[in-house]
């Protein structure tokens, strides 16, 4: 899923294009501790993982997004191996499986930013503190990777990592007790050791800024702190996950009633505690991005695989209810019934497929190209959840024994697997800038821009962004085409053109981009 693109890559502005052009910054400059002409707000964590990749392997999207793809990878491994030890190694495949198709988890497994990399570090100190109490031979060295992993969880994310570090707290203090990892010290010992890379920076930048380069971390946190962005409310999180993890998130909230009923032996506070602390903090945090919630998605990921697996466990032992044409009070208290909901899920969803079908023909055969794209990714959809009825009345009405649960749980995971590889095969989850990638492919640019200083007049934010990261030099604003000398480069807007007021020629044109040579 992770490889799955159409063959090319563009970045997306506004985060991942900062990350990318901000790396760079330090790659081709050389300094790898203080590049700004100020004090910057971000440890630079990131920054060097993905100028450590343009080194390794090139300055490209690609490499600038490999780190998150490898932690990423690391990070199913993990919720494969935690969910083994808290549910068994059955849930925790489903589980994995789960989290592989879920769309924002996967969409910033291959954006290059902090966020996949950070909750690695998480999900790896969760994994050792289990293994410390699993074995206590190996008590101290686990104990360290756990420290370790928080602390180095601050150069990736800043002050960020202390949100899934409170969410610790309640496993950490009331469970005590059993495993004693608050009077271990080395567990502290690794967390500072972890803390040395961001010393070592911090001592530079103070060489470099002085008291700015504390002052900037903090006023950071605090401005993120108070500010709401986009009028994003408390409930914001109440409607986006559900959104943006559908329909995991709904058999989430199942697996998490069945769990709250039936609590998981010594490991309750984690499974359970972790994310409703994390929830209950972010919803608090007045800075509310569909981003920051991306730690609870391998949480939802084991609550999933308990509900679905439950639902397969009805669907398996389920009798078809033979009801009476007449309808009456008990047939409706029937229609409800717990021995049910596999059936009546299969046939909602079945209908919601049938609905996306015919939405996406008639889409495909009157729509325009723009909107064709997204029609392919509903049918796509649309046909796979037309396995779930198939499979149900092809087991309890045409006597099909061999469709056991597991077929009927592939047929959750396969509709969601085709849509995000439709997807994915569309470059809908990897070239985000496809007009810009191709303005600035042009044999004719593309030399250009590798060689010469680049100005630009009245550029958006956005685009600035991307630019900084594809030229090879940064470029330059000028508030009027007056003001630059004869035969310098200039990027403007094609609906710019009509403004400029000296003789031009155009180099290379793209839709709204064009990139011309003032004259003598």
């Amino acid at each position: 899923m992770l490889l799955f693109n159409s063959g090319h890559n563009s970045l997306i502005a506004h985060d991942e294009g900062l990350y990318a052009s901000r790396a760079r910054l330090m790659f081709d400059s050389g300094n790898w501790i203080a590049p700004w002409e100020k004090a910057h707000h971000k440890t630079p964590g990131p920054y060097w993982l993905i100028a450590s990749f343009y080194k390794l392997f090139g300055i490209s999207d690609t490499s600038a997004r490999l780190p998150s793809m490898i932690a990423g990878i690391f990070s199913f491994w993990l919720v494969y191996e935690i969910g083994k030890i808290m549910l068994g190694k059955k849930l925790a495949w489903l589980a994995t499986a789960i989290l592989s198709v879920e769309f924002l988890w996967l969409q910033y497994c291959r954006l290059s930013s902090p966020d996949v990399p950070m909750i690695f570090l998480v999900l790896l100190a969760i994994w050792s503190l289990i293994k410390t109490e699993l074995h206590p031979k190996y008590r101290y060295f686990w104990s360290f990777i756990a420290g370790l992993s928080l602390g180095l969880g601050f150069l990736i994310r800043s002050f960020m990592i202390f949100l899934p570090i409170i969410a610790l707290l309640p496993y950490l203090i009331w469970e005590h007790r059993r495993h004693r990892h608050l009077t271990n010290p080395i567990l502290y010992l690794g967390f500072f050791v972890g803390l040395i890379p961001t010393c070592v920076w911090l001592w530079f930048s103070w060489l470099h800024y002085g008291n700015q380069s504390f002052e900037e971390l903090f006023k950071f946190v605090m401005r993120l702190g108070s500010e709401a962005q986009d009028n994003n409310g408390p409930l914001f999180y109440v409607w986006n996950i559900p959104l943006k993890a559908f329909p995991w998130a709904f058999f989430g909230l199942l697996g998490l009633f069945l769990t709250l009923h039936r609590p998981i032996p010594r490991y309750h506070l984690i499974l359970v505690g972790f994310p409703l602390v994390l929830f209950v903090e972010l919803s608090i945090f007045t800075t509310r991005l569909p981003h920051y919630s991306l730690c609870l998605y391998p949480f939802i990921a084991w609550f999933a695989s308990v509900g679905l697996n439950w639902l397969g466990n009805i669907y398996q032992i389920a009798i078809p209810p033979q009801l009476p044409l007449q309808k009456n009070k008990k047939n409706i208290l029937t229609l409800f019934a717990r021995k049910n909901l596999p059936r009546n899920l299969s046939y909602g969803f079945g209908g919601l497929g049938v609905l996306l079908v015919i939405a996406s023909i008639g889409v495909l055969s009157w729509g325009d190209s723009d909107i064709r794209k997204y029609a392919i990714i509903g049918l796509a959809m649309g046909l796979g959840w037309l396995i779930l009825p198939v499979v149900w009345i092809s087991r309890y009405h045409f006597g099909k024994k061999f469709l056991t649960a597991r077929y009927w749980i592939a047929g959750w995971l396969i509709p969601c697997w085709l849509a995000l590889a439709t997807m994915g095969s569309m470059g809908l989850l990897s070239d985000y800038n496809p007009v810009l990638r191709t303005f600035l492919q042009q044999s004719a640019i593309a030399s250009i821009i590798q060689t010469h200083p680049i100005y630009f007049v009245e550029i958006d934010a956005k685009t600035k962004v991307l630019l900084n990261f594809y030229f090879s030099t940064r470029p330059q604003p000028v508030v009027s085409i007056s003001q630059l000398p004869a035969l310098s480069y200039v990027f403007i807007y094609t609906d710019q053109s009509y403004k400029l007021s000296r003789p031009y020629r155009i180099i290379g044109t793209e839709k709204e981009y064009q990139l011309i040579q003032i004259l003598p």
